[in-house]
């Protein structure tokens, strides 16, 4: 467990349920809390000294690190478990200073693993309790319920395609690797552009790729829950959404390349298809809007007036489709479903162009910066290519329409 700057309040209620959990396991527990500040140490012992007592089936182990970052603590607490040297069907669950576990965690979860040697990970469901305004509470738990229907259908493939920071189950075995100890402590990609560049954010995608590469299947337990407690980085709902998508999609797109390398035969058909359908949606999602503009301008204005009425009734099905997943849905979803499907798209984009830039919400903390660049790697060239591949974006969709002459084949013959 992984706990730096969270409130004492949510702290207490995070190890509290841990304790709980790991009582209500099956055979020894052992908790391992990565810590930073000596107050969370204090907290931590005088909760676990109250939930646990003088039982022997659950230990406490405290690892305090120097605030170096979450991939520092993940590494300090894998090595600490590996000197402990668990046994061939030990789990390790993976939670974070903010997610609060059911007592039936293991219970649950523990079997799959069991059951299947080739079992590396698995996740579960998540609910959100949000500190903030209403329009952040809908729209966590609208991004909830689709990931709830998205992880329920990949996962019937057995290889999700996240294993989320909050709660995620690996084997023991596994934890204890020194190259998966590494690959989340110190990950890197070379990109052809940009060189070679170190990731602050995204441990669960290092540790997910770790086992994808290694051909390990990876479940989702849908009727598995963990709480997630969300503070929003900002009171601007746009401001935090952009904050939020900036880490979250350029953890996605900086490993995506290399996942697509290791090629469907090694991963699955749907698998590889899937992650590709990951960097062509973010163009494709912008079709429609692209094209009501430019028929709106061009030939009828009336054309943004049916697509309005088109975006409405087809965001609204969708939001009903999410009855599926959730007991309820709200009014604010047809308008946040767009939001997130256009908003989130040119996010997508924007980060594509720009996968060394990367900073964490809560600590405030940005990767370094290089005083001096190549031209190619710099802020200009990454400006001037994502312009371009908009302009080339509009330009092929104009041409599409015919609201744009199309060049002679000629004109690009010498």
């Amino acid at each position: 467990m992984t706990s730096f700057r969270i409130d004492s309040a949510v702290t207490r209620r995070v190890y509290q349920a841990a304790f709980e959990a790991a009582l209500a396991a099956p055979g020894r527990a052992t908790v391992v809390a990565s810590l930073v500040e000596a107050g969370d140490e204090r907290l931590i012992k005088s909760l676990f000294r109250k939930i646990c007592g003088d039982q022997e089936k659950v230990d406490l182990v405290v690892v305090r690190i120097a605030g170096t970052g979450k991939r520092d603590a993940l590494a300090y607490g894998f090595r600490a478990i590996a000197r402990r040297t668990p046994a061939e069907n030990d789990v390790v669950a993976v939670i974070d200073g903010d997610s609060i576990v059911p007592p039936d965690l293991v219970q649950k979860c523990a079997g799959f693993f069991r059951l299947d040697p080739r079992v590396g990970a698995l996740t579960t469901d998540e609910l959100s309790e949000v500190r903030g305004r209403r329009i952040f509470q809908e729209w966590y738990s609208l991004r909830f319920a689709q990931r709830h229907t998205l992880m329920s259908s990949v996962g019937l493939s057995e290889r999700v395609l996240t294993l989320t920071g909050r709660m995620a189950m690996f084997r023991a075995s596994i934890v204890c690797t020194p190259d998966f100890i590494r690959q989340v402590e110190i990950d890197y990609i070379d990109h052809w552009r940009l060189g070679r560049f170190k990731f602050l954010t995204g441990d669960d995608k290092s540790s997910w790729f770790w086992l994808l590469r290694n051909g390990y299947k990876m479940l989702y337990v849908p009727d598995v829950v963990v709480l997630t407690v969300e503070d929003p980085p900002s009171d601007r709902f746009v401001s935090a959404a952009s904050m939020l998508m900036v880490r979250w999609f350029g953890n996605m797109l900086r490993t995506n390349a290399r996942a697509l390398a290791l090629g469907p035969a090694r991963i699955g058909l749907f698998t590889w298809w899937a992650i590709l359908d990951q960097r062509m949606s973010m163009w494709t999602s912008l079709v429609g809007f692209a094209a009501a503009l430019l028929a709106g301008l061009f030939v009828s204005g009336y054309a943004i007036l049916l697509y309005v009425l088109w975006i409405l009734t087809t965001r609204y099905i969708l939001t009903l489709s999410l009855l599926a997943s959730r007991p309820r849905v709200s009014l604010f979803y047809p308008f946040l479903l767009y939001f997130n499907q256009i908003f989130g798209s040119l996010v997508k984009v924007h980060v594509t162009f720009r996968l060394d830039r990367q900073k964490w919400t809560r600590q405030k903390t940005t990767s370094a910066t290089q005083a001096r660049r190549p031209l190619i790697a710099s802020g200009f060239m990454s400006a001037y290519m994502h312009s371009l591949a908009l302009a080339a974006f509009v330009t092929v969709l104009a041409w599409g329409m015919d609201v744009l002459p199309t060049p002679s084949p000629s004109l690009f013959l010498p």
